[in-house]
Formats: C-alpha cells, sequence, structure tokens
C-alpha cells in the first residue's frame, strides 16, 4: 500500500467517523441543543477540511470548489471557541456579534478572487505550480497561523474564567468535567501546532515532510474524534453549571463601595447554623445560588462572605463539611463495614479521586490512612 493508498483508506475512515459522529449529535435528544450542534458543525467543517486526499484521487485539478474546500478551515477553530464557550455557560444563546468570526473566512476568498476564483484552468495550474511565491497563499497560512495562536489563547482563558467561577459558586459536581475539557483543547492545541509545522514545511525545501506529517494529522484527527466520542458518551452533561452574568469575587469587591462588617457577621453566623443544622452539602449538585435562595441572602453578599471574606472558594468551603462530616463516619465504630467510597457518596462527593484529594488537603492523610490510624 503506497502513502496515496494509506490517506485515502485513512481519511474514508476519519470522514465516516466524523459524520457519524455529527449526525448522532444533531439527533439525540438533549437540552443541550446549541452546543451540540455547534459541535457537529465543526466536525463537518474538519471532515471536509480533511477530505483533500480523497478529492485528489479522483481528481487533480485545480478548480474553485478544491480551493474553497481549503479556505472552510478557518471556520474550524471559531467553531471550536463558540463550543466551548455554549458549553463553559448555561445560558449560551447565539448573538449576532458571533457573525464576526465569519471575517477571517471572508477576507481569505476575497484575497484569492482576483488571481485564483476568477481565472481560468491553466491560470490556476501556474498559481498552485507556483505556491510559493503566491503572497495570497502565504498570507491565507500566516492568518490561519495568527488565527489558532489567538483563538487557543482566548479559549484557555476562557476555561481560567469558568473554572474560577465554578469553584467560586459551585460545589465540585463536574470539575472533572472541566479537567476533561482542558485536556481535550490541550490535546487539539497541539494537534494544530503540528498543522502549522506541516503549512511551514509546506513552503520550504523540503516539501515532501509536510506530506508524511499530513498522514500524521489524519491519523491522529482520528484518534481524537474518537477519544471525543468515548468521553463525550462517559459524560453527557459536561458541566454547563455556570451562568455567564456571575462575576468573580475579585470583580464583585471592587464593586462594593462598602462592606459591613456587623452584616458580615450575621451572615457567617447564620450561614454556619445553616451547614450544620441543614447539611446543604450532601446534595453533590449543591451551588451558592441553592444556599442563597434558602437562606434569603444575596447571591453576591453570600459570594463575597465565603470567598473573599473567609478566604476559601465556596468548593472548598463545601468541601471541608463533607471531609468534617466524613470522618466522623470513619471514627463511628459502628460504620467500619461501610467501604470509603460508600461514605464518599453519602457526604457529597461524587468521585473517589476529588474525595481523596479534598480529603488529604484537610487532614493530611489518605481516607485509608485514617481509617488506620484510629
Amino acid at each position: 500500500m503506497d502513502k496515496m493508498d494509506l490517506l485515502g483508506v485513512v481519511t474514508v475512515i476519519s470522514l465516516f467517523v466524523s459524520f457519524f459522529l455529527a449526525f448522532f449529535l444533531l439527533t439525540v435528544k438533549t437540552a443541550h441543543k446549541n452546543s451540540n450542534r455547534i459541535f457537529s458543525f465543526f466536525l463537518i467543517i474538519s471532515a471536509i477540511d480533511i477530505s483533500e486526499p480523497l478529492i485528489s484521487l479522483i481528481t487533480d485539478r485545480p478548480s474553485n470548489i478544491g480551493m474553497f474546500r481549503n479556505t472552510v478551515a478557518f471556520l474550524q477553530i471559531p467553531a471550536f471557541y463558540l463550543y466551548v464557550l455554549s458549553v463553559c455557560y448555561s445560558d449560551f444563546k447565539w448573538k449576532s456579534k458571533y457573525l464576526s468570526h465569519l471575517i477571517p473566512f471572508l477576507i481569505v476568498n476575497l484575497v484569492l478572487a482576483p488571481r485564483f476564483y476568477s481565472v481560468d484552468l491553466a491560470s490556476k495550474l501556474d498559481f498552485i505550480v507556483n505556491r510559493q511565491n503566491m503572497m495570497e497563499l502565504q498570507f491565507t497560512h500566516w492568518l490561519f497561523h495568527f488565527q489558532i495562536v489567538s483563538y487557543f489563547t482566548a479559549v484557555f482563558l476562557l476555561l481560567r474564567k469558568a473554572k474560577k467561577l465554578y469553584l467560586e459558586n459551585n460545589s465540585g459536581e463536574s470539575l472533572n468535567s472541566y479537567h476533561w475539557l482542558f485536556q481535550f483543547t490541550s490535546v487539539l492545541g497541539v494537534f494544530y501546532l503540528v498543522v502549522i509545522l506541516k503549512n511551514i514545511f509546506k513552503f520550504s525545501d523540503y516539501p515532501y515532510i509536510s506530506d508524511w506529517i499530513k498522514i500524521v494529522i489524519l491519523v491522529s484527527q482520528l484518534f481524537i474524534i474518537c477519544w471525543y466520542l468515548y468521553k463525550a458518551l462517559n459524560n453527557p452533561g459536561l458541566f454547563r453549571n455556570i451562568d455567564s452574568k456571575l462575576k468573580l469575587v475579585s470583580d464583585l469587591i471592587l464593586e462594593e463601595n462598602k462592606i459591613d462588617p456587623e452584616t458580615l457577621n450575621e451572615d457567617l453566623l447564620k450561614l454556619k447554623k445553616y451547614m450544620f443544622d441543614e447539611k446543604p452539602f450532601l446534595n453533590p449538585a449543591l451551588t451558592i445560588q441553592d444556599i442563597s435562595k434558602e437562606m434569603n441572602v444575596p447571591v453576591r453578599e453570600l459570594s463575597v462572605l465565603i470567598n473573599h471574606q473567609l478566604g476559601h472558594h465556596f468548593y472548598d468551603f463545601v468541601n471541608t463539611y463533607r471531609i468534617e462530616n466524613a470522618m466522623e463516619m470513619l471514627k463511628d465504630s459502628t460504620k467500619s463495614k461501610v467501604t470509603i467510597l460508600e461514605i464518599l457518596y453519602e457526604v457529597g462527593f461524587n468521585s473517589k479521586s476529588s474525595f481523596n484529594t479534598a480529603f488529604k488537603k484537610h487532614t493530611g492523610n489518605t481516607p485509608t490512612e485514617y481509617r488506620k490510624s484510629l
């Protein structure tokens, strides 16, 4: 099997998996349709982008459709950014300003119009043969590289802010999903860095290296898509718990003209009593909004109280009560037969890793070591 046959086989498999997953996301019944639709679009655009080896087996003549297919790549990363945005924030809605993400795609097609789209076949062939000297192609590749760097920077900043908001307002039910999305973004980031490397060799004196890197990219993309499918099926909810209107505590502090110490002390006593009497921390999906509603204390005041005055994220604040409750259960001789896994679920955790991390942070020991030391 030569290189072109291998590219053709890998491309067919990748296209099948991509379109199958896109079809699944578009048809599955879910409350998170926007996220699924955006990621379906991302998969379809990615599939169109990687279809070049298959098209090359059919025809090697340059065409307007072929060049347009290449420029569709400028829609991939904006689509991924919007997907991350829609997953991070539960109140995500389509806005007209999102159309601005089409600008690079439109610019590239306008740049290519004079000397490619509007000329005859012979001129198109000359354009492709002399691509290393064509300013239009050099411009499109540099713009694509700039787009990769700028968008992935924006995605990582978005994830950092979303995670901080989550820690300040939620108690940990879906923190693992944040970690996964960060991993997924990191993997895609490395993938696109390899794409940049391929493009650099494409315009160098070693274009054959670019062809071999292309094979690596096609195979890698197949595994990335399959990995996403596996993770999506095992984490169908992702996190989708943050309201985009929520503000970081640091911003709330700047907006506060004056914080009344007496009010804060009253709220603190009220909060401690509520946590001790009602034990809301047993709910793994507990949010600061839930406590605010039950205590009749504004969310912003409660957030400043916990995250600023007490110096703990809401996530750590709630986990402290969960760990204290778990410690009592581990000390209870009547519950010596209760497994640690049963205890962690009973006190409000939903994963062994987060329970062990929080327990060791609070006590200096793992739950097993703590039980043995009693």
